[in-house]
């Protein structure tokens, strides 16, 4: 970045000529791009702006009118400021009107009540660009190899902004339009404070360029989007005045950032990109404390303190004939999740959980029911889900008061979901009562007893199918799911009276049991039940 007005004033070269700023004091922080040293009248139109001027002004012309125009020649050109050595021309003050005119115009004037050679002041201020310059350059080049191989990688915002806060040391935000924090490394900050209030801070910190820092915040904020579609910001807070590392690294973030979202195809949005962090984050105790995981939600629109919390996960019954298909099912159905809760006025956080689920953690006001939201939900997101799409089950955990039991309530949402999906029955959402013998049998599948009792029950017929590729063991569960009743398995199983009789005799002969006796049939049938929950695929 280039030096300042006050930066130049501050070198040992200029402070032994003892100068005194006599107008534009405010305009101190105004950017020296070179340093022009010229003694003629009709400097202006030799200068492209940004130039500190040094004269002693011997050429400049007697007349105080003339001498105003030439200030305003010079501010008209852009010159950063102008420095007067007294002594030669003007003794110990400068004209009256020059000063004037120069405060009018908001040119910072400087004079020298020493002689002081031009040379070293030229060769300090160029010294100091050209080392800005060479360090803005080695800054580029190494960020260049950086951002690259992110891009390559198709890093998330999240590995993006990971990188950002590795190399400034600080923390690091990016926010949609509407200011709510899609991504967020505090740099080992407290993540709290950082995002309290975040809103209305960000709202209050609007530059007029696409990359600025404001003194006033300490952010250096750069604009994200491309093709001329801005979408977020990327923000770097800072203690002291950033570096020029500290803005190529921004700029170079937001570049990455734009060019993810323009290559993002079967991937999710940003938003539930950011809402499946948080989620994540919950689940496997990344986060320091409860606080920070409500601070993070609550920057995103979510509030969860002095919410009942409840976990849903939504599972499709059937995979997708190729991965990028389901991957991109399954984001389609994360954002038309998300709409449905908004049709039904519903703040929640929703993400993918992985590549078979979509997770979902409502936060409810203390005086709502459960089932009458959950119930909404799921209505809004059958009339939004595109027809066609992945049939699914929506099943729900217990409710919880506090974030800290959110993952329990999460666990318990996923196994419902792993037993629902098996045999769906229509049922709006699933909970744990509703699952009764086969819920139990899922949660006790990884029970060596349980996988020992399959076995001594089935054991049998299942190697008997193996070896001679039949099929006895579907004929039955259709047996058993029929109720027993001979006549309507027959017709399930599309084979003759005669012809099931036959395999339930063969049945009996290899499982050496009595299929008219209930008490086996029951165990038979639990045995089904357990083999089902072992098998983890749908039928």
């Amino acid at each position: 970045m280039l030096p300042t007005i006050a930066d130049v004033l501050a070198l040992e070269t200029v402070r032994r000529g003892s100068p005194r700023v006599v107008a534009g004091a405010d305009r101190l922080d105004t950017r020296v791009r070179w340093v022009h040293v010229g003694e003629i009248a009709d400097l202006a139109h030799l200068l492209r702006g940004g130039e500190l001027v040094l004269t002693t002004g011997v050429a400049l012309p007697e007349d105080p009118e003339k001498l105003a125009d030439y200030i305003g020649d010079l501010a008209s050109v852009g010159a950063s400021g102008l420095i007067v050595e007294l002594g030669r021309r003007f003794v110990k003050e400068l004209p009256p009107t020059v000063v004037k005119r120069a405060e009018e115009h908001g040119l910072p004037l400087i004079v020298l009540d020493r002689e002081t050679p031009f040379v070293q002041i030229t060769e300090s201020v160029h010294a100091r660009i050209i080392d800005i310059q060479l360090e803005e350059l080695r800054a580029s080049e190494q960020l260049h190899e950086v951002f690259t191989e992110l891009s390559v990688e198709g890093a998330s915002p999240a590995e993006v902004l990971a990188q950002v806060a590795r190399l400034s040391n600080r923390p690091v935000l990016l926010e949609n339009l509407a200011h709510q924090v899609l991504a967020c490394e505090s740099a080992g900050r407290d993540a709290g404070a950082l995002l309290a209030g975040w809103e209305a801070r960000s709202r209050g910190v609007a530059p007029a360029e696409r990359t600025a820092y404001d003194p006033a915040s300490g952010w250096v904020i750069t604009t994200v989007g491309a093709r001329g579609q801005d979408w977020g910001r990327l923000i770097l807070i800072c203690d002291s005045a950033p570096t020029p590392r500290d803005m190529v690294l921004a700029e170079r973030a937001a570049t990455t950032l734009a060019l993810g979202r323009l290559l993002e195809r079967h991937q999710e949005s940003l938003e539930r990109q950011a809402h499946g962090t948080i989620i994540t984050g919950i689940l496997t105790h990344a986060y320091a404390d409860p606080d920070e995981a409500a601070a993070r939600a609550r920057a995103v629109g979510v509030p969860l303190t002095g919410r009942k919390l409840i976990s849903v996960v939504i599972r499709p019954t059937e995979p997708a004939d190729q991965a990028l298909d389901g991957q991109a099912q399954l984001g389609e159905l994360a954002e038309a999740t998300a709409a449905a809760c908004r049709d039904a006025r519903l703040p929640a956080l929703v993400g993918a959980l992985d590549q078979e689920r979509v997770g979902v953690l409502l936060p409810l006001p203390p005086r709502t029911q459960a089932e009458p939201a959950l119930t909404a939900l799921a209505e809004r997101l059958r009339v939004l889900w595109r027809p066609g799409g992945l049939a699914f089950v929506l099943a729900a955990g217990s409710v919880v008061e506090s974030i800290r039991d959110v993952r329990r309530s999460f666990l318990e949402a996923e196994q419902v979901a792993d037993v629902a999906v098996r045999q769906p029955d229509g049922r709006p959402f699933y909970r744990l009562p509703d699952l009764r013998l086969r819920g139990l049998l899922h949660l006790l599948r990884d029970d060596a007893r349980l996988q020992t009792f399959a076995e001594r029950e089935l054991g049998p017929l299942l190697a008997h199918d193996a070896q001679r590729g039949g099929d006895l063991t579907r004929i039955l569960r259709i047996y058993l799911d029929a109720g027993r009743n001979k006549a309507v398995a027959a017709q399930k199983a599309h084979l003759s009276r005669p012809a099931f009789y036959d395999r339930l005799r063969r049945l009996e002969r290899v499982l050496d049991t009595d299929l008219d006796d209930v008490e086996s049939c029951m165990s038979l049938h639990v045995a089904l039940l357990a083999l089902e929950s072992f098998r983890r695929e749908p039928r």
